[in-house]
């Protein structure tokens, strides 16, 4: 039996969807591609099956097409199955370009790792070492916050002369992100002297790097040099947005709100070419004027300008009106949402927690807990954790650990430990403190039935029975079968606890 070449199949595939080209639009496929992609995060799965599929069905996508996934696959964070479209690109012995290099170089990083990613850059043959690979591998270096291999790069970048304005900017992010706002001052100067153009992204890092250092004249100078250098007209909506936040951090409410206009205005005028990111930024710099009429004007543009949407933009609403303590605003919306949403968004729930908990809506904090189980994937301690605490404050033990034996419920051992140490640093230490040696038993109970005990966890249980006064006999016993060695502090409890 002769086997066949996957190249050949694909030929194959290309040659069919061809003769199916009439039957739908050249649209209506790239949609279908990109939907099928997009789903993964939901359904599960990998893109290379879900593109095997694809073009088993008789569908093709040009080389342009499949950017165009990797693209928006990006933008919206989905790092992991737009790697894996690189990869079945690579299988298909599709030609990659210097930065296609970068892009699955930036990718690798993201999902396997700063090693990974090098492993990649140093494979890769002489002709593809160009400026957008060195600068993709720089920029992950920046990312990464690693500094002393972000600036040796650097140099070998320059004595390449691949260093440009992206360079410089990559190095002062890193350097914001090492929260050294002082070093970006010098890199600005670097470039002036070298004449090398200021982007308007250079403008923004080095504007935030005074508002940083609280010197809100510094914020104001670059903004007025960046108006002489490159004239009004080019300003983009990014340098109202950076303007207004550093009038916000000064507590300059007037200015802030001056700036938001003009922000507001740049976006107008970018008509249909307009993102959703502005929206965004008014929605939180005008909640940190505490002017809420804005925030919801605002909102009300922003649903008006898009006909989706998206969770991110809630997001950035529920959170601005948490800040605010709208709480019947804040309502409306999460219930929207939540009863219309497409993919339930785990941080809209979350802000929903934190705020309900804050505010003693405590029947409402439980139906978005019950939510989350219904439609999300556990571990869920970390989000019933505000409920644990509030039961925990207000006495309601038994409550307490009802939710803490739910939210256990799923916990896989790579997410064991943190979750753990969380739990004998907040709910074992309330026992110890409160002295209640039967809570303390119950919620090792709970801790035992998805792994055994550790030694922390017993010495914050012995811990407790020492503050109550209480012994128990058998506990040496079950120290050992659960396979703990006896610590000289775990021995000097056992001798208090379980005396003779």
């Amino acid at each position: 039996m002769t086997m066949t070449n996957p190249s050949h199949r694909l030929i194959r595939y290309l040659c069919t969807a061809v003769r199916k080209a009439h039957l739908a639009p050249a649209s209506t496929k790239s949609d279908v591609l990109y939907n099928r992609l997009s789903a993964l995060g939901k359904t599960g799965g990998s893109a290379i099956d879900t593109l095997n599929q694809y073009f088993s069905e008789g569908y093709y996508a040009r080389k342009y097409q499949l950017d165009s996934c990797i693209w928006q696959l990006r933008k919206f964070g989905k790092a992991t199955h737009a790697l894996q479209v690189m990869e079945w690109m690579q299988m298909r012995n599709i030609k990659f370009h210097p930065t296609d290099h970068a892009k699955f170089l930036d990718l690798v990083s993201k999902v396997k790792g700063i090693s990974a990613a090098e492993n990649y850059f140093n494979g890769l043959p002489e002709s593809s070492k160009e400026k957008s690979t060195y600068g993709a591998l720089l920029n992950c270096y920046c990312r990464e916050k690693l500094t002393d291999k972000a600036q040796t790069l650097f140099e070998k970048m320059d004595k390449l002369r691949f260093v440009s304005s992206l360079a410089f900017n990559n190095l002062m992010s890193l350097y914001m992100r090492r929260g050294m706002p002082e070093a970006v001052i010098p890199l600005v100067q670097e470039m002036k002297n070298r004449n090398i153009p200021l982007s308007v992204h250079t403008y923004n890092i080095w504007m935030t790097s005074y508002s940083q250092m609280n010197d809100i004249e510094g914020v104001e100078r670059v903004f007025e040099e960046m108006n002489v250098n490159n004239g009004e007209e080019q300003y983009n909506w990014t340098a109202y947005s950076n303007l207004a936040a550093a009038y916000v951090k000064a507590g300059h409410k007037e200015k802030a709100e001056s700036a938001l206009k003009k922000l507001e205005a740049e976006t107008r005028e970018m008509g249909q070419r307009c993102d959703r990111e502005p929206f965004h930024y008014l929605i939180s710099l005008y909640a940190g004027t505490s002017n809420l009429v804005e925030v919801h004007r605002i909102w009300k543009n922003l649903k008006s300008s898009f006909r989706v949407t998206i969770n991110v933009s809630t997001l950035i609403m529920v959170q601005s009106l948490s800040r605010l303590d709208d709480i019947e605003g804040f309502k409306k919306i999460f219930q929207e949402w939540e009863s219309n949403c497409s993919s339930y968004d785990i941080r809209i729930a979350k802000a929903a927690m934190l705020l309900y908990v804050k505010h003693g809506l405590i029947r409402e904090a439980e139906d978005v807990f019950d939510n989350i189980m219904k439609r999300c994937k556990g571990p869920f301690y970390v989000h019933c954790k505000p409920l644990i605490l509030y039961y925990l404050d207000k006495k309601q033990v038994d409550l307490a650990l009802r939710r803490l034996e739910a939210a256990m419920s799923e916990v896989k051992d790579n997410e064991w430990h943190e979750i753990y140490e969380d739990v004998n640093r907040f709910v074992m230490e309330y026992f110890k403190k409160e002295r209640d040696v039967n809570g303390a038993e119950k919620c090792c109970k709970i801790l035992k039935r998805v792994k055994p005990l550790g030694s922390e966890a017993y010495k914050l249980l012995l811990e407790t029975y020492v503050a109550s006064s209480k012994t128990a006999p058998e506990m040496r016993h079950r120290i050992i079968n659960d396979g703990i060695e006896i610590s000289v502090e775990l021995e000097e409890l056992l001798g208090r606890v379980c005396p003779g």
